[in-house]
């Protein structure tokens, strides 16, 4: 009769060559837990009566290693972005460019002086990295770099509208993706808040009655992916800080995605620029480096100098600075625009300046190969909160599958996963955000969900 005495003890199973190996793999304490676990599994499935016999050594260290293998693999994988949303922020946002991923590559690889100043020889600030080539870029008087946006906001409300009224219009008043929400940031960075105008409509006298109490700062917030249409009516952003600064306070522009390219050459809305804010005459300005901008996730601050300097000091800095290898990221990214190569170099600015003519070739290249699919017209949106409501033409590979849920399923147990849309029972894929090299991979991933379907 089988009883769980016959079951194998773990020196009995550590004693064998397959172990041995899973050792060498894995290291002996996840090795021996993987073990252990199995034999637990064991046992209580042979309690229950689920089996009747039970396992081999090499059947017990098969499913170890099993084990081994769900618990040691990467939940962060690369995908393939079909879908046509360029910033597509449950897929990472911007992908980067080569200067960007070697400058974060050398950054990581070894020391750095990233708070030690090689003149001096002595202790440095990580602060500065980034902050000349925001300088000479914008022209403001100072920069710093902080882990998101998010944290750019929080940071400077907490270091200059603590125990402060903020005046802002409530069409502003906005929630974000996560949750994130623009009164709750306030409350927490211990601001007042103060709503001025409708949700549809604000005007100048509405900033001037407020400005009337003491203590108080205007700031103006991105509304991301929310847009209010129709009969709409608020000042210019020039008129605003005018007023702010005649009644002797500070002006805060949060940009979300902080873009220094046009937005409008491309065919689509106006996004504001930080050129813009600044020429207008903003004080700190706040954007963000993982969207339009097109880097690595981060919070850009600029503006003036002796403003930055007080949020550099506040407690807060330290808990929301940024990395090294952000840092260098961020560096990089931004000297492709100083050196005016932005559209050449930074991947979601290509993607953005590809024509109709261009994608609908890649389409029909994919419809070749693979020997079916339709090219059929579609649109693009750029994503992560920029330009909501706007999109541009595109051309789509559209697959007539039997279920376009189970292909989609298909598409995505793909190494790599690929992502992409469906309608009216159609897969559709947009070459637009699908980088050149991946190509090869995608129809390799399609062929491969077609042969199974």
């Amino acid at each position: 009769m089988t009883t769980l005495r016959n079951l194998p003890s773990i020196d009995q199973i550590l004693q064998t060559q397959m172990a041995a190996q899973l050792i060498a793999r894995y290291g002996r304490p996840l090795t021996l837990s993987a073990i252990r676990s199995t034999l637990d599994d064991i046992r209580a499935r042979f309690k229950s009566g689920q089996i009747t016999a039970l396992p081999l050594r090499d059947l017990i260290l098969a499913q170890a290693d099993a084990t081994l293998i769900a618990w040691t693999k990467p939940t962060l994988v690369p995908v393939i972005n079909a879908s046509g949303v360029i910033l597509h922020t449950n897929l990472g946002r911007a992908p980067l460019s080569d200067d960007t991923i070697r400058a974060m590559d050398v950054a990581s690889r070894g020391y750095s002086n990233l708070e030690y100043d090689l003149e001096k020889g002595a202790r440095g600030s990580r602060l500065i990295h980034a902050e000349s080539v925001l300088q000479r870029l914008t022209g403001a008087e100072a920069a710093m770099v902080v882990n998101n946006n998010a944290a750019a906001v929080l940071l400077v409300l907490s270091a200059l509208a603590n125990k402060k009224r903020v005046i802002i219009s409530r069409s502003q008043l906005v929630e974000i993706g996560g949750g994130f929400r623009i009164p709750d940031v306030m409350k927490q960075s211990g601001a007042r808040l103060v709503e001025v105008g409708t949700t549809n409509k604000v005007h100048l006298r509405d900033y001037e009655e407020a400005l009337l109490g003491a203590n108080a700062i205007i700031m103006r917030a991105h509304p991301s992916n929310f847009k209010i249409i129709g009969f709409t009516e608020e000042p210019e952003l020039k008129d605003v800080v005018s007023l702010a600064h005649a009644a002797g306070t500070t002006f805060v522009d949060d940009l979300g995605s902080g873009t220094f390219i046009d937005t409008a050459k491309y065919g689509l809305g106006h996004e504001p620029t930080v050129q813009e804010s600044l020429a207008a005459g903003a004080d700190i300005v706040c954007f963000s480096g993982d969207k339009l901008l097109g880097g690595p996730q981060a919070g850009i601050i600029i503006g003036k100098k002796e403003l930055i300097e007080k949020i550099r000091k506040h407690p807060l800095a330290r808990a929301v600075r940024a990395d090294k290898t952000c840092l260098a990221g961020v560096t990089a990214t931004l000297l492709h625009y100083l050196k005016d190569e932005a559209e050449r170099e930074i991947p979601i600015w290509k993607m953005i300046s590809l024509t109709p003519k261009q994608v609908k070739g890649r389409a029909e290249a994919w419809a070749a190969n693979l020997g079916q699919g339709a090219v059929v017209e579609g649109e693009s949106t750029v994503g992560g909160g920029s330009l909501p409501t706007e999109s541009f033409p595109t051309f789509l590979l559209s697959l007539s599958v039997p279920s376009a849920d189970k292909f989609m399923k298909k598409l995505r147990e793909q190494n790599p996963p690929i992502i992409a849309r469906t309608a009216d029972n159609k897969v559709l894929l947009d070459p637009r955000t699908i980088q050149p090299e991946q190509e090869g991979a995608l129809l390799v991933g399609l062929k491969n969900a077609l042969r199974k379907t």
